[in-house]
């Protein structure tokens, strides 16, 4: 534990949520959701104008539209929420070279490792610093969290949010854990949960009350003593600036049960396309290749193969994934399917059956290319952007008279565009056919590009938790929690 709160843990406001309102200048101040739209989608994030409704993270869309049916339900948009992280990501490497996200909106940051002085005066005043940074350049809020340990901060994060900062004093840790929830500990899911509840734990005094022997007894060697120190606020992790993925996957949901074996087969082969391009970006490559199918009775079952050396060769993971769907039974229909590689390496170790298999399909593409073109088949076609089979809400679209707006709805042949961007007054609101030549998809506009008119602004429209002010009450944001 270190005797200054010099650890900081951001975690961005609502993020997708947030990242929408400040595009979109019809949605601030409104209830937005981010998830899958479709009858089996699922809540990414939502504002927190639709939090009040009740509307969480992971909640199924049809019960988040029952909820709060007024909102705006969007499909989420990772080009543009990756370029924010981008930003945000260099903001904190500029403070310290110890960075180590999370995820896309999270990261923790030891301050120390940036020369940053060990004094609570100090660390504040870099948290507060960077508060406003991350508002200049993204338009999006964030709120910090300062604390001696990772698991501190994050409290203390969550604490703040949203908008907010909060310092926990070391020294203070017990006294600010005990009444909290036992859930509040890193690790302590609802399977653990249970486990304590049933021996009378509910709490984190509970937990350190019970004692290490108590824990041991009902958790496991590891996971007791981890959580008995956490319990009592310990907590020497150190910040990581590299975090080594251990897998790539990726997986859709269906609208619709799949039970034609080829279209099974078909989306298969597409996810293992998808699955190498994000394995190439990251550069890695991989020796085990997994499917996962869930079936319509929402049974999941895995199937894994383990390659000669690790590669990211499209052709061998292709046709890895396909043999291995050759051993699950899909007739009753496939609800989601997946497609991961694991066993990680920075370097492709070279299959020779994969190579020539890849130079025998590249020439008879070519042999065929040249007999198509010898018979006069093929005709010259125009540059043409491809257009999506559907046009999803939220999407960015182009119109050529109009100009840049976003999908508010799609429907019978028709679609409902809303022509605004980040910097304008909220927008007007015009229908054309689904194939209309004048419209196309868009790129995400930037955030910060001008200043909103109309006195439009994406602050948030809710005071952190812990700042919510009583009559009369002119407390400054940011008191340690400590003074609380």
């Amino acid at each position: 534990m270190r005797p200054a709160p010099t650890i900081l843990h951001l975690d961005m406001d609502a993020f997708f949520a947030a990242a929408e309102q400040a595009a979109k200048p019809s949605l601030r101040g409104k209830p937005v959701v981010v998830g899958g739209v479709g009858v089996r989608g699922v809540v990414s994030t939502a504002s927190y104008e639709a939090r009040v409704f009740g509307v969480r993270s992971a909640m199924p869309t049809a019960q988040a539209r029952r909820l709060c049916p007024n909102a705006a339900y969007l499909s989420p948009r990772f080009t543009l929420y990756r370029q924010v992280s981008e930003v945000v990501m260099e903001l904190l490497h500029a403070l310290s070279p110890l960075v180590e996200p999370l995820s896309l909106d999270e990261a923790f940051v030891d301050l120390e490792a940036g020369g940053v002085p060990a004094e609570t005066a100090a660390v504040r005043a870099v948290g507060e610093q960077l508060r406003r940074d991350i508002r200049s350049a993204t338009g999006l809020t964030g709120s910090v969290g300062l604390a001696g340990a990772k698991m501190l901060a994050k409290i203390a994060s969550e604490a703040a949010k949203p908008n907010g900062l909060v310092v926990i004093e070391p020294g203070t840790e017990r006294e600010l854990l005990g009444p909290m929830t036992v859930r509040t500990l890193p690790g302590v899911g609802p399977a653990t949960a249970e486990t304590l509840r049933r021996a009378g734990i509910h709490t984190v005094a509970e937990t350190a009350e019970a004692g290490e022997a108590e824990l041991v007894r009902l958790l496991g060697k590891a996971h007791g003593a981890g959580l008995y120190a956490m319990a009592l606020g310990q907590d020497d992790r150190p910040v990581v600036a590299e975090r080594d993925a251990k897998s790539i996957s990726v997986e859709d949901t269906f609208e619709v049960d799949l039970t034609d074996r080829t279209r099974v087969r078909n989306e298969v082969l597409r996810l293992a396309d998808r699955c190498v391009q994000r394995l190439r970006a990251a550069g890695r490559s991989g020796r085990t290749v997994v499917i996962k199918v869930r079936n319509y009775d929402f049974s999941t079952l895995t199937r894994s193969e383990t390659l000669r050396g690790p590669t990211d060769d499209p052709a061998v993971i292709r046709e890895a994934a396909v043999r291995l769907l050759e051993t699950v039974d899909t007739t009753g229909g496939v609800r989601l399917l997946g497609v991961g590689v694991s066993g990680l390496a920075d370097f492709t170790q070279e299959d020779l059956f994969a190579q020539l298999a890849t130079e025998r399909e590249a020439a008879e593409a070519a042999t065929a290319a040249a007999l198509e073109q010898a018979a006069g088949e093929r005709e010259p076609q125009e540059a043409e952007e491809e257009r999506p089979r559907r046009w999803h809400p939220g999407l960015d679209v182009v119109h050529d008279e109009y100009g840049a707006g976003w999908v508010q709805g799609s429907g019978v042949g028709r679609v409902t565009v809303r022509f605004e961007t980040p910097w304008s007054a909220p927008g007007r609101v015009r229908t054309f056919a689904v194939d209309d030549p004048a419209l196309r998809p868009g790129e995400p506009l930037p955030l910060v590009g001008g200043a909103p008119a109309g006195g439009q602004s994406s602050e948030p429209a809710i005071l952190p938790k812990f700042l919510s002010p009583e009559p009369g009450d002119t407390g400054s944001v940011g008191e340690e929690i400590s003074r609380r």
